[in-house]
């Protein structure tokens, strides 16, 4: 098999694993969203230490200990993900599926904007009014849920500032998974042990498989993650961008079609409106990406356009 085509193979499996993850949290029913989270670190941890001690790979711990600004940088990284992570599973337990989609379809224009107000990047005309389209989307969201789709705005917020952190701090996927783990791992095992203290953990006493399921948290963590890691690096931005909308159409999917969650016209008219900004994304960058030939980038070195790819962790 190609490089090409194992890179595809991998995307789509990373992006499956992400789209039908909703299906997984409802399965941890009863233990509530922060005890999933709590789990879902420690277990992580669990799980990609043990990958990386099977790959003799443990050493980089000591030289990063030797850099504290990227110290600092995995700290913030933790707490955008845990919040995103968090968000999540409430808006799964909570029968908001949809709503978490909507955080994940808009996440490339939040993407953008932290592009033009962070790193004070120049966007083209046809990014501006993919912005200005996803603006007037929640606004006709908000008008239809009557307030404004916070969890869809806490979820891509989270996430694109996450990925801003660790572009920058440039990490490997399972090195850096570990590492934001386990810098969450005490106050995931204090909270624990005050659940199984106070008697609510639901940890070991709702069935031996109920006990499995959060146990696999970790591997259903870092699996699509490393799938998606190997994706990255055999495939363009541009097909590794397309793959990206995979997650949160069978997110939607799940929501509208598995958890019957309603689906009224001016809530299909404001998604309608988030597709039609990512189609003008799209197209924009597909055809800047074409006419633009690697020779010439490096000569003139232009403002970097903001990238199609997601982060790595959901």
């Amino acid at each position: 098999m190609t490089p090409l085509r194992l890179g595809y193979l991998y995307g789509f499996g990373a992006y499956l694993l992400w789209g039908f993850f909703p299906l997984y949290l409802k399965l941890l029913r009863p233990a509530g969203p922060m005890e999933v989270l709590a789990h879902r670190v420690v277990w992580s941890v669990a799980f990609v230490a043990l990958l990386l001690a099977a790959m003799r790979n443990l050493g980089f711990l000591r030289a990063l200990l030797r850099r504290p600004r990227a110290l600092a940088g995995i700290g913030v990284a933790a707490a955008l993900i845990a919040v995103n992570w968090a968000t999540f599973i409430y808006g799964v337990n909570s029968d908001r599926v949809v709503e978490t989609a909507l955080g994940y379809f808009i996440n490339p224009l939040v993407v953008v904007l932290l592009g033009v107000t962070v790193l004070r990047e120049r966007l083209r005309p046809a990014q501006w009014v993919a912005l200005g389209i996803g603006g007037l989307a929640v606004a006709v969201l908000t008008v239809d849920y009557g307030r404004l789709p916070y969890l869809a705005l806490v979820v891509a917020l989270t996430f694109a500032g996450y990925g801003l952190v660790k572009k920058r701090l440039g990490l490997p996927a399972a090195e850096g998974l570990f590492v934001e783990s386990a810098v969450l791992a005490l106050p995931a095992l204090a909270y624990l042990g005050w659940l199984t203290a106070s008697g609510d953990a639901t940890f070991g006493h709702v069935s031996v498989g109920h006990t499995a399921l959060l146990v696999s948290a970790g591997a259903a963590t870092a699996i699509p993650l490393l799938l998606f890691a190997g994706a990255a690096n055999r495939l363009p931005l541009t097909g590794l961008g397309m793959l990206q909308y995979l997650a949160p159409i069978l997110q939607l999917g799940c929501g509208v079609l598995i958890f019957h969650e309603p689906m009224p016209p001016a809530r299909l008219a404001g998604f309608a409106l988030v597709w039609a900004a990512l189609i003008v994304f799209t197209i924009d960058a597909l055809h800047h990406s074409r006419r633009t030939p690697a020779a010439t980038v490096a000569a003139r070195r232009p403002t970097p356009t903001p990238t199609l790819t997601p982060t790595t962790t959901r």
